[in-house]
């Protein structure tokens, strides 16, 4: 049942699991506290799924990204307006450049 949606009902002496409708577990309750009981045929078939289900699953390809130049998205903001010197002036909110590659 890994992987399915089940129903589990519990009283006081009894513990039953439902999948579909149908009774796929039917045992005593232990009341016993930290424990995970588990019938050894149980532990191995989990096992033999979860290495199947771990061949199917694959990495997501790497994407394709485009490298740009960092002055493609100033042209494309319409952040391109230069000073008489040369270098980018922004507006009064940013730095404005010295015509050298420094900023003032």
């Amino acid at each position: 049942m890994i992987g399915r949606r089940i129903e589990v009902v519990a009283d006081l002496d009894r513990v039953r699991v439902f999948c579909d409708g149908r009774v796929v577990a039917d045992h005593d309750r232990v009341w016993a506290r930290h424990q995970s009981l588990t019938l050894p045929e149980h532990a191995s078939a989990a096992q033999r799924l979860r290495r199947e289900r771990i061949g199917l699953v694959r990495p997501a390809a790497e994407p394709e990204v485009e490298t740009r130049r960092l002055t493609d998205y100033d042209t494309a903001l319409g952040l391109t307006d230069h000073d008489h010197d040369g270098g980018a002036k922004l507006d009064d909110r940013h730095l404005v450049g010295d015509g050298d590659g420094t900023v003032a």
